[in-house]
């Protein structure tokens, strides 16, 4: 790469960056979170595979009621925990609904402070279309003054017709309690694109 590449390359980079941080919202916190992990700019293909960042574009946001927590006991890998899904709403670009009881998020406390989430449930579109969701969360506490780092990947499998097109793309999602105002959590959910 010359030098005229390699400054063109690292201004792209920039605005990719850039970009990316605004449409999450967080441009001062995702700095903080990139500072963890190892730059991809310099790969062993970076030079004929150009290393360009995901762009997402934002799905939903449902905020999803809970019961109180259920302890279910200490594993070899940490204390286990059962939260209810009581319902609640969602909404996004050509989506509205309620989130449907039933669901369940399963916890598990790690020993290092960090906690694993494994929630599935069901969304119910305001035209009785049923969606089904597994959000599986990374929740650790802030390391050397970096803010909280809570992400998530989601599966959502919807029938086909009308909603088909949430079948065909990764999502990723972040989360967020709204305690002490409501016993429910905020979930953003974005699609890969």
């Amino acid at each position: 790469m010359n030098k005229t590449d390699s400054s063109t390359f690292a201004a792209r980079r920039g605005l990719l960056l850039a970009g990316a941080a605004g449409a999450f919202g967080i441009a001062a916190a995702g700095a903080a979170r990139a500072a963890d992990a190892p730059s991809a700019a310099t790969t062993p293909t970076s030079g004929r595979i150009p290393v360009v960042l995901p762009r997402t574009e934002f799905v939903y946001e449902a905020i999803v009621d809970l019961s109180p927590s259920l302890a279910l006991g200490a594993s070899p890998f940490g204390d286990r925990f059962m939260v209810p899904i009581v319902g609640g709403s969602f909404e996004g670009p050509g989506l509205r609904g309620t989130v449907m009881a039933g669901g369940a998020d399963r916890q598990l406390l790690r020993r290092d402070g960090a906690k694993n989430l494994d929630a599935v449930y069901e969304l119910r579109t305001d035209d009785g279309v049923v969606i089904s969701v597994r959000n599986s969360v990374l929740s650790r506490p802030p390391k050397n003054n970096a803010p909280r780092y809570v992400f998530s990947t989601l599966q959502i499998v919807a029938p086909e017709g009308k909603y088909g097109w949430l079948n065909d793309f990764v999502y990723v999602g972040t989360l967020d309690s709204l305690r002490p105002e409501r016993e429910a959590v905020a979930i953003r959910v974005y699609k890969l694109v």
